[in-house]
């Protein structure tokens, strides 16, 4: 039988505070573990829950063996004018992160598109919450990681591929932005794990066991493959997001990147890829606001095949979560909380 998590609502800015604090428990310093607070409350606040702060125990474990550098020394260099790379230093990969949109969203200020490639990095949570700060300064934005192999490839029997995700984000002045963030298997594996943990069984069409046969078993997943979105065409897809965010930007790809599960003391050296696109100099805010409203209205406009379910746009459920995290709080498991209170002394 599952077993029902109790959740505390926790006030955003105090959970900013006690994340920020629990990793600074394990020597990274103010700003850094400020940087790495918010994508990752900011993922809680979305309702992706499995990025959220819960990781902050899992990167500290690793940040205590030294799998992930606790000062990292984090170097940006500007190729070109519209061009950066970032040095991640072995980094927290949501602090390399940020430090690779800010670097994107500068070049983009200066020369309409800014993009920049990041190396020497670690799990960088969700893309969501950087499509969304993106879009808060009015850049439109195509975003993506590699990730530790868990995918065959199309026709293959042993992993190969990360379950690289993808996301972009169309900022709407004045109104919550389009967001669409997604792995490039059916779902992710923090998933299946969440599933084992709370006892529950999976639909067999999101992994196979060892042996490549589909399973409900989440423990026989884990010892699986993921299977990709739309067969071969995900396959292609996750496979294209490492060429750019693993192979171009000079980090590990495909089996050179180590796994936090296996080899926790081992650097990952994963990559992120940031396409920024000042939407400001493509039009006005309003000439901007009035397309992308009637583009949601025209989709909106569909009849629901099932009334309880009507068409919405990517990105919709998460900021309706946001915007009741901001009234009520932060939905966090009681758990988490007692962990983060632990580290937080």
């Amino acid at each position: 039988m599952a077993r029902e998590a109790s959740i505390e609502n926790v006030a955003e800015q105090d959970l900013l505070a006690l994340a920020a604090k629990a990793l600074g428990s394990f020597g990274v310093k103010p700003d850094d573990a400020n940087a790495a607070a918010r994508i990752l409350v900011m993922a809680d606040m979305f309702g992706i829950h499995t990025h959220g702060v819960g990781r902050v125990a899992s990167y500290g474990e690793r940040l205590r063996i030294g799998g992930i550098a606790v000062s990292p020394e984090i170097r940006t260099e500007k190729p070109a004018p519209a061009l950066a790379k970032v040095d991640g230093a072995n980094g927290l990969g949501p602090v390399v992160g940020m430090h690779a949109l800010q670097a994107a969203m500068a070049a983009a200020r200066e020369c309409g598109v800014g993009v920049a490639f990041a190396s020497g990095s670690n799990h960088f949570g969700p893309i969501s919450p950087y499509s969304y700060l993106a879009a808060q300064e009015g850049f439109a934005s195509i975003i993506a990681s590699n990730a530790t192999t868990t995918i065959a490839p199309w026709g293959g029997s042993d992993a190969r591929l990360g379950n690289n995700p993808m996301g972009f984000g169309i900022p709407h002045p004045g109104q919550d932005p389009i967001l669409l963030d997604m792995a490039m298997s059916v779902v992710a594996r923090a998933k299946i794990r969440r599933a084992l943990e709370l006892g529950q069984a999976i639909p067999d069409t999101w992994a196979t066991d060892r042996a490549g046969r589909p399973t409900a078993d989440p423990r026989a997943a884990l010892d699986g493959f993921l299977l990709a979105i739309g067969g071969h065409k995900g396959y292609g897809l996750a496979l294209m997001v490492d060429l750019f965010a693993g192979l171009l930007s000079g980090a590990a790809y495909l089996t050179h990147v180590k796994s936090w599960v296996d080899n926790p003391e081992a650097p990952q050296n994963l990559g992120h890829f940031f396409l920024l696109i000042d939407a400001k100099l493509l039009g006005s805010p309003t000439w901007l606001a009035q397309r992308i409203a009637d583009f949601g209205a025209i989709l909106h406009a569909s009849p629901a095949a099932d009334p309880a379910h009507p068409v919405i746009v990517p990105g919709e459920i998460e900021m309706r979560k946001f915007h009741q995290a901001e009234r009520e709080g932060v939905p966090v498991e009681a758990k988490v909380m007692a962990e983060l209170r632990a580290l937080a002394g």
